[in-house]
């Protein structure tokens, strides 16, 4: 089982860190590789439970299920169904603390999977790169430009 974080610090109060994460629909507004995401079912997407089917930048199509949400710790956890990367058991947190001595927010995204013999490198780079730290830079860059 592989096992992958990054962190980074976000200029913004937690609180407003939150508003816009928590929407486990709303990926696209924040995330430049998500274009589109939809809840099946007709659930409500902060529905323990709940699946979100994404369609990334390059046109592929992940199912991802929502484990577990808090309000109160600034959290939620999640579990990829379906995918075209080469990921099984995969499952991930996203957690924001406040940073106490600032109105900044520490983040912290990480992921435990399995993957193919040989891929471990590759899967590895592609998530904390691509997914995770992407993730976080869009984050900062939207609130960079509210200053």
């Amino acid at each position: 089982m592989l096992k992958v974080f990054v962190s980074s610090v976000i200029p913004a109060p937690a609180d407003q860190v939150w508003a816009i994460v928590r929407d486990f629909n709303d990926m696209p507004s924040w995330h430049p590789i998500v274009t589109r995401s939809t809840i099946e079912g007709g659930k409500a997407s902060d529905c323990i439970g709940c699946i979100r089917s994404l369609t990334l930048a390059d046109g592929v199509k992940v199912r991802e299920q929502l484990l577990s949400l808090s309000d109160y710790d600034y959290n939620f956890s999640y579990c990829i169904l379906e995918s075209g990367l080469d990921v099984e058991n995969y499952v991930a947190k996203v957690e924001f603390t406040p940073v106490t001595d600032s109105d900044h927010t520490f983040g912290r995204w990480s992921v435990e999977f399995d993957t193919p013999p040989g891929k471990e490198q590759e899967m590895a780079d592609i998530i904390s790169r691509t997914v995770f730290q992407d993730g976080f830079d869009a984050l900062k860059k939207h609130f960079q430009a509210r200053d």
